[in-house]
């Protein structure tokens, strides 16, 4: 009989998929950069490579905290989404439009790690894993500063070229 499944369980479930999800948006921001037209947009993807890293270097602690290997767990949200963001950047190319594409699937890659990083802090709490969720609320909150930049992005600059 297996044991009974626990929020414990749940919680490093998800930090493996969230783990496993920042590792894949590291490989594909290179490629959104270069597809972006406006070189604001191409910069803000570079910079976010650059704090994806960091939030990996993060779930590692959080992994370690726990006497756990860092590994991920194949997320199928994540690739959805950047199979989405491929799509736009072959069917957009050399468009007016690229750029509000882009902008939106990045931000739909945001809302994935904000629902995903929320989830992690509330529980990293219950758990009484207060280290953890210190880790986890600092990448929530550049995940949330990503996605305002991002709407900036799109509002003032992306979508009134697109249209």
């Amino acid at each position: 009989m297996m044991a009974e499944k626990k929020l414990e369980n749940l919680f490093e479930d998800t930090l493996r998929d969230i783990y496993y999800a920042e590792r894949q948006i590291l490989k594909a921001l290179p490629k959104m950069a270069k597809a972006a037209n406006s070189e604001q947009l191409a910069a803000g993807f570079e910079q976010h490579r650059e704090e994806t890293e960091t939030h990996v270097e993060r779930l590692e602690k959080v992994f370690e905290m726990l006497d756990k290997r860092a590994r991920g767990k194949t997320c199928d949200a994540i690739l959805g989404i950047i199979e989405e963001s491929k799509e736009i950047m072959d069917e957009y190319k050399g468009s007016p439009a690229i750029d509000a594409g882009l902008a939106s699937a990045a931000q739909a890659v945001e809302h994935y790690e904000i629902a995903r990083y929320g989830t992690l802090v509330t529980w990293a709490k219950q758990l009484g894993m207060n280290d953890a969720a210190r880790l986890l609320e600092q990448t929530l909150a550049e995940e949330k500063a990503t996605d305002e930049k991002l709407t900036q992005l799109a509002e003032t600059e992306a979508n009134p070229k697109a249209a």
